[in-house]
């Protein structure tokens, strides 16, 4: 059995059995399996390939590890996932831990030219502060009519980077193939990437790989809500201080 780091066999199975239950462990038809991702595979049943799920378990526990870090380091996680089975969850999982997130489709340059992105985010929260303050009264009728089509478009492309002041530390992807956009800039700017990936995936151009179904609403909640639990329980937890140690009587 591949043991996670830090937790016993019964830890360990536990965490498989609730993988099992997600239906993690199906992929896809081994005519769509990517090579990188045949070693964390155990069989094939009827058309499907299996993930081995105590590949999965340790895979998860090195994400979940680094997740820790960022966390008592209260770094920025950046949440992508456009895909309909991802977007409700993963909305939820950034919105727990007032992260930024998209989930929408991937807007070209989100990292790579987040100055000119900020730009469109700042409109946004111009135009709303705005509507807030009952200042939008001044403007005509019409004009109040393109400025509130305006808010709606700017929030559903850039609504979810409200609060990302700067470059994220990290990204959580959930299918990086579908957001390839995001992963190859993260790339690009040396950003960390943990992602949920199913067997189509090519699992080198990711940092912290979680091989497990990536096409399941039940696989996808379950896998942000041990990352949302895991960043919650850490954020500014300071590690103790090693005991000093008493030198030897000569």
């Amino acid at each position: 059995m591949v043991l996670c780091l830090g937790l016993s066999m019964q830890e360990n199975e536990t965490i498989i059995d609730k993988l099992f239950a997600v239906g993690a462990h199906f992929g896809y038809a081994p005519s769509r399996r990517h090579p990188s991702v045949a070693p964390y595979l155990y069989g094939v049943k009827g058309n499907t390939e299996i993930f081995d799920l105590e590949r999965t378990a340790a895979c998860l526990d090195e994400a979940l590890q680094f997740i820790k870090s960022l966390a008592t380091a209260r770094k920025t996680i950046l949440f992508v996932g456009g895909k309909a089975e991802a977007r409700e969850a993963l909305a939820r999982a950034a919105a727990r831990l007032d992260q930024p997130f998209v989930a929408s489709r991937w807007i070209g340059g989100t990292l790579t030219n987040f100055s000119e992105i900020k730009k469109r985010v700042n409109r946004l929260l111009e135009l709303t502060d705005l509507r807030e303050k009952g200042e939008l009264a001044k403007f005509t009728k019409h004009e109040r009519l393109l400025i509130d089509r305006e808010i709606v478009d700017l929030d559903h492309m850039f609504g979810g980077l409200r609060n990302m002041q700067k470059l994220p530390d990290a990204l959580f992807v959930v299918d990086p193939k579908l957001e390839h956009g995001s992963v190859e800039e993260a790339r690009q700017l040396g950003i960390p990437v943990i992602a949920l990936l199913n067997s189509d995936c090519n699992k080198t151009l990711v940092t912290y790989p979680i091989p497990a179904n990536d096409a399941s609403l039940q696989s996808i909640a379950w896998v942000l809500g041990e990352v949302a639990k895991t960043y919650e329980s850490n954020v500014g937890v300071v590690a103790p201080a090693p005991e000093a140690v008493e030198p030897a009587v000569a």
